[in-house]
């Protein structure tokens, strides 16, 4: 049988790829699909991930190797034949544990490597504190105590005050901890001086709880993925979800 070509019509091409925001994450990442609950409708989510490294364990080095160049910038060069509006690199401890230097030479290997605009989670959290005219801080990470304290010296740098740090000190299965315990978490480490809590790791699930705790609290209450998906689509100039209310989308 002898093929035979199919001419389109005029009007059967819809015209460019919609715009949306392309993520890099650690090889580990498990929580796809709450950043899809985080974007609006009609802004597609195009994912990939850094190489697989053979020491699993969530330490200092595995948060400097899943954050280095050599690990990011393949992943950030596989994104741009979609042609992302941005990328956002989605590890809190792979931006933050080389303190703000680290984060910053992070974001110019992101640029030139190709993306049109490039965020990070730590990053994205100093400027959503900025956006909410937030100076004192709460965390909780699954973290052990090294990585905590580092997140503590990033955050003291960039020169916010750290009211209390709680952890779980897990260096593996960060996914598997349910909701239940993040809200405890939240518990345990607001202090009256707060002006916010902050949950790092974008492996930590949260979606479902963050309108119950500000409610809760009287306070924002903010995740590695939700700054995350907020600072990314602030960047490339995409609108922000109007299915949820929190105090950052409605502070932006």
């Amino acid at each position: 049988m002898q093929p035979f070509k199919i001419d389109l019509h005029d009007d059967e091409m819809s015209g460019a790829i919609a715009n949306g925001i392309g993520l890099v994450a650690p090889f580990d990442f498990a929580l796809d699909e709450e950043y899809r609950l985080w974007l609006p409708e009609n802004v597609p989510l195009f994912a990939t991930r850094t190489p697989e490294l053979e020491d699993k364990d969530v330490t200092v080095t595995l948060a400097k190797e899943v954050g280095s160049s050599l690990a990011v910038v393949p992943a950030v060069r596989a994104l741009l034949a979609v042609r992302p509006a941005a990328i956002g690199y989605a590890c809190t401890s792979g931006s933050f544990v080389e303190g703000m230097a680290g984060d910053a030479h992070l974001r110019q290997s992101m640029l030139k490597a190709g993306a049109p605009a490039a965020i990070t989670t730590s990053g994205a959290l100093i400027e959503a504190l900025r956006s909410l005219h937030v100076s004192r801080i709460a965390v909780a990470t699954p973290y052990n105590q090294e990585l905590t304290s580092l997140l503590d010296d990033y955050l003291t740098e960039a020169g916010f005050g750290v009211t209390s740090a709680g952890y779980l000190d897990m260096e593996h299965d960060i996914a598997r901890v349910d909701e239940r315990a993040v809200m405890r978490m939240a518990r345990l480490i607001d202090r009256p001086e707060a002006e916010a809590i902050f949950f790092s790791c974008t492996n930590l699930h949260t979606y479902n709880i963050i309108s119950r705790l500000e409610a809760e609290l009287g306070k924002p209450v903010l995740s590695a993925n939700m700054i995350t998906v907020w600072a990314t689509l602030k960047a490339g100039n995409l609108p922000l979800p109007t299915h949820t209310r929190h105090r950052l989308f409605d502070a932006a």
